[in-house]
């Protein structure tokens, strides 16, 4: 693979988890935040910090977006702008129709824009995939998606509704991915949200969220989020149905699969971790530096990214009405779908 200048911006929880994978495969990386952080993060990898967005952009191979949701869409423009392959953390965007000027915009400068959809490369649900999409389950009937985790205080925004979309935009967006990349394009979300829900957010704040997904192939997935109390271990589970018999997940029950977090009075991780092998994050940043260096395009895309924030959108429209949204068919794809 060749050598790649990467500049990551944003020196936060999920920059923390990018930084290490860009390193280990040998990556240049400039990193900025506006935040001042970017020396510290930098200095502990053994890269660069700059003083502004436009240093780090100038010449970069690849810009890595891991600043807060409602920061993404004017980022990527400017790295399209200037040529640059974009990796940018979920969601690409607050509404679908910036992630989609995203998409165009990347598609019509040559570029490549890719979402950070990393559940995609943890373990149970990579081997998921070609299970469902292989038949070994025969015709799906339901699936049942759930993720607790602490609710992520640590950081403002998240709290907020007009910047990160909410526990259904920001956090269930990943099971959403998921559900559409085994059982096909999703037609019909209804959705409902309660707890705390707006910024800013004490200590010990809870929220959750529910949402019902009508696929156009038939199946019935239903998604559960819970932003939890800061002893809440991480957890994700599945249970999926069908003609051919049912799989079952719980990161807390398979030992070689656990997602951990601190039990007790102590605060747990933001961000899972476990005994993986490899992080999933250099699984999925080796992945993707493949494409951006001319190898096979990987199982997430930017259509993906956007077909991610359409139905994340309809589900939080969904909670302030009341009432199902149904989706258009999806525009046609200005990046690859796995």
């Amino acid at each position: 693979m060749a050598q790649l200048d990467v500049a990551l911006i944003g020196a936060g929880g999920i920059a923390r988890a990018h930084l290490p994978a860009w390193t280990t495969l040998g990556a240049r990386v400039r990193v900025y935040a506006p935040d001042g952080q970017a020396p510290t993060l930098a200095s502990e990898f053994g890269q660069a910090a700059v003083a502004s967005r436009e240093e780090a952009i100038d010449g970069a191979d690849v810009v890595d977006v891991c600043t807060p949701t409602d920061t993404h869409h004017e980022i990527t423009l400017a790295a399209v702008a200037a040529g640059a392959h974009v990796l940018c953390e979920k969601p690409l965007a607050l509404s679908a129709a910036h992630a989609e000027e995203m998409a165009a915009a990347a598609a019509a400068a040559g570029v490549r824009l890719y979402p950070g959809h990393v559940v995609r490369f943890f373990p149970a649900y990579a081997r998921l995939h070609p299970l469902i999409t292989g038949g070994g389950l025969g015709r799906i009937a339901v699936a049942r998606f759930t993720r607790t985790g602490r609710y992520p205080t640590w950081s403002g925004w998240f709290a907020d509704p007009t910047r990160s979309g909410g526990i259904l935009v920001d956090q269930m967006i990943h099971d959403m991915d998921i559900a559409r990349w085994l059982f096909g394009e999703v037609v019909r979300v209804h959705a409902h949200h309660s707890g705390h829900l707006t910024a800013p957010a004490p200590q010990g704040a809870v929220a959750t969220g529910t949402a019902v997904l009508t696929h156009a192939t038939g199946v019935i997935t239903q998604i559960v989020g819970v932003w939890a109390p800061p002893a809440t271990p991480f957890r994700t589970t599945f249970h999926i149905t069908g003609t051919g018999g049912t799989v079952r997940h719980d990161s807390l029950a398979s030992p070689g699969l656990r997602i951990v977090g601190t039990v007790g009075t102590k605060a747990a991780q933001g961000i899972p971790a476990g005994d993986f092998g490899e992080s999933p994050y250099t699984t999925q940043i080796r992945e993707l530096a493949d494409a951006f260096t001319g190898g096979p395009e990987p199982r997430v895309g930017a259509v993906d990214g956007v077909a991610a924030v359409r139905i994340a959108a309809a589900a939080a429209q969904s909670a302030r009405t009341g009432r199902a949204v149904e989706l258009l068919p999806p525009l046609t794809p200005q990046g690859t779908t796995a």
